[in-house]
């Protein structure tokens, strides 16, 4: 044990613990993707893009309160989530997150215990999703994300699913942060909500001989998630797709 590194150390076992998986997790997903559709006329799109198996890394904007619930029911495979570490200051939340395999993390510093939980989940085949922007976007569109989800990539050697998440921004219940209504209004091009997977890719571990940095690989994966978005919601990683694809036209 003692050469053991620290993801090494904590078995599947111990990280899906009183997770819900298996029957009752597909029993409890079916309900809950019924309630969805009828509240919020939710749907999903290219769900067979899922990958049945192997560590995986989900990525996803962030603009509503209910975005991690909806994904985690959108996504066919048990999600564990980055979940903020206020969330689980409050038992009966606290028990919910655990029983998807939610863990704590510190938005407002680098975590390494919530990098390493994140990490030793990836390595034991173990789908993890992750919100790169940290934080719901108060206009609505994508804002800078840390570089976690890049280090985590990069790491893990895991494929990225990036997920494009819309019409939340409709819905109630978001906290300060409100609805999306006038200026900030938003359209998606459908009604309700929508979750669209993109296709899984890896993340380069070098381009043109030189090393990519977490920064970089962050970089990356938002802009993969931006092409799934429409304009008005591709915010600060408009200009980042519009130039590649420039490039790639060349």
């Amino acid at each position: 044990m003692g050469n053991m590194s620290a993801t090494e150390q904590m078995s599947k076992q111990s990280l899906e613990r009183r997770t819900l998986r298996g029957r009752p997790r597909r029993v409890v997903r079916r309900v809950m993707l019924s309630l969805f559709f009828l509240l919020f006329r939710m749907r999903l799109k290219r769900i067979e893009r899922v990958p049945a198996e192997g560590g995986l890394l989900v990525v996803a904007n962030h603009i509503h309160n209910a975005d991690p619930i909806l994904l985690s029911a959108a996504c066919p495979r048990p999600l564990h989530f980055m979940a903020k570490k206020e969330a689980f200051g409050y038992p009966v939340l606290r028990e919910l997150l655990n029983l998807v395999g939610a863990f704590p993390v510190d938005r407002g510093k680098s975590d390494r215990a919530a990098i390493r939980r994140a990490l030793a989940a990836l390595e034991h085949g173990i789908a993890v999703g992750i919100f790169p922007e940290g934080t719901r976007s108060k206009v609505f569109a994508m804002q800078r994300a840390h570089s976690g989800a890049g280090l985590l990539a990069l790491s893990a050697k895991a494929a990225v699913l990036p997920v494009a998440i819309t019409g939340t921004e409709r819905l109630p219940l978001n906290g300060a942060k409100g609805r999306a209504e006038g200026a900030l209004a938003r359209d998606p091009g459908h009604p309700g909500v929508q979750i669209l997977f993109g296709e899984p890719f890896h993340v380069p571990r070098e381009i043109d001989g030189r090393k990519v940095t977490a920064s970089e690989a962050t970089e990356i994966i938002m802009v993969e998630i931006a092409r799934l978005l429409p304009g008005e919601y591709q915010g600060v990683y408009a200009d980042a797709l519009a130039a590649e694809s420039v490039r790639r036209a060349r």
